[in-house]
């Protein structure tokens, strides 16, 4: 006997599939022996018992009245010698269970016949072949909604006048089959509104389900209410009180996807108890599992869907107790955070003859952490507009400035650096205002709004001065310099990054002078003081090696060969570069590899050594398409392309 399993979370389709399956078999002539259907009602306030259900079955199967045995037990006996006894095969369809009483004790005693069980929940401890569905995808869901509307009537023209408002609807539906069912009866009800009032509805509600179930058209096909919030709640109040705080909890963490040690944190419990209670969880469909890379506990992530997430947030926000509950354990993984970012931005900076940090062994381990919780994490940032949580959304980001900048997402760094300046006035930290301010203006810088930058770096700067930090404010001076340099203020930024050169000299920090030093040589060379630029590179490179920091190192002797280029010293330059790719390659800086491949193409061209060039722009390209780079990987292949043969 072959038993199989249609699981998902409430709302995904299970029954609509299995009546699907079910037409298709018998058009197919797989069951000549006919179909058999019993909705369990596995999850209303009155489930269906096997004891019930096994009187249903009889009756389809003719036995009735005087002849349906007087006890329970003849009866499932009878309704077992019925099946045994039919030779062509049959399917039984038992919908919607949530329990394993309600069907186990209904399952044919042949292996003839085929069972298709439909659950939220997964009968893992059976011999069962599951079927898991998920939501669609965002095509299909377009492609439902649109099918819907054209078949009640071929002249509504929405889907194609509105295509950006119908994937905003999907979006806002969660891809779920039911909420998508529902928003097309509204939208069939409202035939003369344009499918961008429902969205407008929809985010003007704040909640999804409010705002569907509000505008529901009545019913299914098989009879069933067309409504959200009682199909979640009924998942949610079977939930064991562990399982349901959990669940409530997970509402509330920042982000899309969270790692198992975040929700460890979140919860206030070990990893192994929260990894038991997310598998139960996982087993409801009401949390999803997302594999890790090594396959630990600690790899593994959870996502929920958006219509679980509002629903459970709603849950919390409309109890006192549930909402302290909540903001506890905002403070919680808040703080985890902070203190594994810290971990990371330590393993980062870190230079030989430092502290070994404790939480990453190994650099790419740092980096691979943060890019589990990036999005974790900067959503965490956002909640600095509560006061709760400022001063540590503060230190937050101070800790995820080199990551983001290595990484090159520059939104989420605006992002970040927008919501910890916010935070830093809301408790009046001053240092930490200048400090986002300072790393707003680099963030800004790198997506190109450098009007922008040069005002943030001036704000740190002056904030700086006003506290009478002088280490800070050299680091705002030099920042502020490599900015107007960008903007072409050429004289300007000479100023300023000498200013930031003699702030730093005295402090005794090599590191930093070093590269005060080497922003400096580039605005010298910009200024066509290419001596003074050669020096100034030529002693950055030597400060930042006795640091240990050979990726600034690698800038500096690539920053030198773009001088010794416009000096005409053609052989020094391409020297330089080589010795730049040579540290850049131990620390995978796709971006400033491809920079200096690119440089070293175009000194090889210079000396009409076109194979060679051609060689650099190629390794260049592909520098720049492995760091998101596409636009300059486009430039590298053109320039290889237009050298001649």
């Amino acid at each position: 006997m072959l038993i199989f399993a249609v699981t998902g979370m409430g709302g995904i389709g299970k029954t609509a599939l299995a009546v699907e399956a079910a037409h298709r078999a018998r058009a197919e002539g797989w069951f000549p022996g006919g179909t058999l259907f019993v909705d369990l009602r596995g999850y209303d306030d009155d489930p269906v018992t096997a004891d019930q259900a096994v009187l249903a079955l009889l009756d389809a199967l003719g036995v009735r009245d005087r002849d349906l045995p007087p006890t329970t037990e003849r009866q499932y006996d009878a309704y077992r010698a019925l099946l045994a006894e039919r030779h062509d095969r049959m399917l039984l369809i038992l919908d919607n269970a949530s329990d394993p009483s309600q069907y186990v004790p209904l399952l044919p005693g042949t292996d003839r016949h085929r069972v298709l069980i439909t659950s939220r929940d997964r009968p893992d401890a059976l011999p069962v072949r599951l079927i898991d569905l998920e939501t669609l995808d965002p095509g299909d869901s377009v492609a439902l909604v649109a099918r819907a509307l054209h078949d009640t009537d071929e002249r509504d023209d929405r889907p194609a006048r509105e295509p950006d408002a119908l994937r905003e609807l999907t979006r806002l539906c969660g891809h779920l089959p039911l909420a998508l069912q529902i928003a097309a009866g509204m939208l069939r009800r409202r035939r003369h509104r344009d499918i961008a009032s429902v969205v407008t509805e929809i985010r003007d509600a704040g909640d999804t389900t409010a705002a569907l179930d509000h505008g529901s058209p009545g019913a299914d096909l098989y009879g069933r209410s067309l409504v959200l919030r009682p199909v979640l709640e009924t998942s949610y109040r079977r939930l064991p009180p562990d399982q349901a705080r959990l669940l409530r909890l997970l509402c509330l963490a920042p982000g899309a996807e969270i790692g198992t040690e975040a929700v460890a944190a979140l919860a206030d419990l070990t990893t192994e108890s929260a990894l038991s209670l997310l598998e139960n969880l996982a087993a409801t469909h009401l949390v999803v599992p997302v594999r890790g890379g090594n396959g630990t506990a600690a790899a593994v992530r959870w996502r929920l869907h958006d219509l679980v997430r509002g629903f459970g947030a709603s849950v919390v926000a409309g109890e006192t107790r549930l909402r302290e509950e909540g903001e506890s354990a905002r403070e919680r993984v808040l703080d985890f955070y902070w203190r594994q970012a810290r971990a990371a931005d330590d393993r980062l900076r870190w230079l030989p003859g430092m502290e070994e940090p404790e939480r990453f062994g190994k650099r790419g381990q740092a980096l691979a952490w943060l890019d589990g919780e990036r999005a974790g994490l900067v959503a965490a940032v956002e909640w600095g507009r509560e006061k709760r949580y400022a001063d540590t959304v503060v230190a937050l980001a101070a800790s995820l400035g080199e990551y983001l900048a290595w990484r090159r997402y520059f939104d989420d760094w605006i992002t970040v650096a927008e919501a910890a300046r916010e935070a830093a006035r809301l408790t009046g930290d001053g240092m930490g205002e200048a400090m986002a301010w300072d790393y707003l203006g680099l963030a800004l810088k790198e997506a190109g709004r450098i009007e922008e930058a040069i005002d943030a770096h001036t704000q740190a700067r002056d904030l700086c001065q006003a506290a009478g930090d002088r280490h800070r404010e050299a680091s705002a001076w030099n920042n502020l310099g490599i900015t107007l340099r960008v903007a072409d203020r050429v004289e300007e930024a000479i100023d300023a990054l000498t200013r930031a050169r003699d702030l730093f000299h005295p402090t005794g920090d090599r590191h930093r002078e070093a590269s005060a030093w080497n922003n400096l040589g580039t605005a010298l060379r910009m200024a066509d003081r290419v001596k003074e630029a050669i020096d100034a590179h030529t002693r950055a490179r030597d400060l930042f090696h006795p640091t240990g920091d050979r990726h600034r190192e690698a800038t500096a002797w690539n920053n030198l060969g773009i001088a010794l280029r416009k000096a005409g010293r053609m052989e020094e330059a391409i020297e330089a570069y080589g010795k730049s790719l040579q540290l850049r390659r131990d620390f995978e800086d796709w971006y400033g590899e491809g920079r200096t491949l690119h440089n070293l193409a175009v000194s090889h061209k210079g000396a009409h050594r076109f194979t060679e060039a051609r060689a650099a722009y190629l390794q260049a390209a592909e520098a720049f398409t492995r760091a998101n780079a596409p636009d300059r990987a486009a430039q590298a292949r053109a320039s290889a392309a237009e050298l001649p043969d």
